[in-house]
């Protein structure tokens, strides 16, 4: 099997769904008959794509989207499997990938309240809370795991400005978490597909434009690269 960023990222985010942690170096090695060094530079070219972020030093895979390897503040359970999202709009697209009933456990504002998010036949039950995204988009990826880390849950956008003043944040976006679970299937969406690919930035602009995601956090520039 020809190993390129579709095919790998294929291979990892499958693996990911099924087992619940990602492949190890040397089974990426095995699955498509590499050498060692040709793997971790088709995960390097992957990781410069923004497919995955792989350990620094081992380049062992970290997180790939929407999923983490390392726990975090978002704990997805199943009747039969678990997984750990990176962020509240991670996990709402990893529960948008896996299409089944589950709960996402987090914390309000990454403090002490924690609350748990049923989704039950695509449809989440309790809609009273809220996302806060402070990180604009076109400095996401500049550090993307802290930017996954201020992605919370809070019970109100009073709850944000609090949390802001407190914690000296600059206040984002503020979505519901009902329009951003439908934002997240689309998103993520593609993640299983065998021929996945990033969205351009062009792609991206449309889709935050289709879910009315229109706070400056949001506003990418004009150009054929991609997100």
């Amino acid at each position: 099997m020809e190993l390129n960023n579709s095919t790998l990222h294929y291979f990892i985010m499958d693996h990911i769904v099924n087992c619940g942690y990602a492949p190890k170096i040397d089974d990426i090695v095995q699955h498509f008959n590499a050498s060692k060094p040709d793997a971790i530079n088709a995960l390097q070219t992957l990781q410069e794509y923004h497919g995955v972020v792989l350990h620094p030093k081992s380049s062992e895979v970290w997180i790939m989207h929407p999923f983490s390897t390392a726990p975090t503040n978002f704990w997805i359970e199943s009747k039969s499997a678990s997984w750990w999202g990176n962020c509240a709009w991670c996990s709402l697209g990893a529960a948008a990938l896996l299409n089944c009933d589950l709960t996402i456990t987090t914390t309000l504002g990454g403090e002490a309240k924690q609350v748990v998010i049923e989704i039950i036949k695509g449809q989440i039950k309790n809609k009273n809370l809220f996302i806060h995204f402070p990180i604009p988009m076109i400095n996401a990826w500049d550090n993307v795991t802290y930017t996954c880390s201020t992605m919370l849950m809070f019970a109100s956008e009073a709850e944000v400005d609090n949390w802001c003043e407190k914690h000296g944040m600059n206040k984002g976006d503020v979505q519901p978490i009902n329009n951003i679970w439908e934002f997240s299937k689309v998103w993520y969406g593609n993640h299983l597909n065998p021929n996945w690919a990033k969205w351009s930035v062009e792609e991206a602009k449309e889709i935050f434009q289709r879910f009315d995601l229109q706070h400056t956090v949001w506003n990418m520039p004009s150009n054929s690269g991609r997100f």
